[in-house]
């Protein structure tokens, strides 16, 4: 790496995750506008936007790592960039929700899309994460408790999703296969959303130092 500043390679490396994010909010978008129309001629180049996604995520994981054993940050610069390598880990991770995501959905109809609401659980979980890390840019805890308490919005949106599957599981001629499948769809746009959340809870620990334990939000379903 050029000698330069430590506080700038710490910029240069935030603005590779801020890019990297963006791609990833577009590509999850795209997957649900695939969905949405039934449009399975986009999928193949979603899920190879994805693949190259996962080596950008390498990549930025690999500088990190080469700058920590070069430069040796400390205090506020060192746990800036251990936020920027937790943060990408966790986009690799709804990255890959996404593929699982559109796999199932493109089975179901867009009637079942509508009545379970996953359209509103999806755009709800894109947007936290677009606002999470709108938060790690701004260094805003505000921001990031308002990811968090969206979290619980999509929980309640993923219990109705739940119960209405279950009671339509009930009827003789139920599509049991459909709606398990269904139902897998809602859990993973929840699990989404708790990465979104996770990633805001790195976010306040890198503004606050005060750690803020994520819940496993789908324990009300086993209750």
């Amino acid at each position: 790496m050029p000698d330069r500043p430590v506080h700038v390679h710490v910029q240069e490396l935030s603005q590779v995750l801020v890019d990297l994010s963006t791609k990833v909010v577009e590509n999850l978008f795209e997957a649900l506008r695939a969905v949405k129309y039934q449009d399975e001629e986009s999928v193949p180049r979603i899920k190879l936007l994805e693949n190259e996604l996962d080596l950008e995520e390498i990549d930025l994981e690999e500088q990190c790592i080469q700058f920590i054993a070069l430069q040796h940050p400390i205090a506020k610069d060192l746990l800036t960039i251990v936020a920027i390598m937790m943060i990408s880990d966790e986009l690799e991770r709804i990255g890959e929700i996404s593929l699982h995501i559109i796999d199932s959905m493109m089975e179901i109809s867009p009637a079942m899309l509508e009545l379970l609401e996953f359209e509103s659980m999806f755009m709800l979980a894109g947007e936290m994460v677009t606002k999470s890390i709108d938060a790690f840019v701004l260094q805003d805890r505000d921001l990031a408790d308002q990811v968090c308490a969206h979290d619980d919005e999509v929980d309640d949106l993923h219990q109705t999703a739940f119960n209405k599957v279950t009671a339509l599981m009930k009827i003789a001629d139920a599509d049991v296969i459909g709606l398990t499948n269904a139902l897998g769809v809602s859990r993973n746009i929840e699990r989404m959303a708790d990465h979104a959340s996770k990633i805001a809870q790195d976010v306040i620990y890198l503004v606050t130092g005060e750690l803020v334990k994520h819940k496993d939000s789908h324990d009300n379903l086993l209750k």
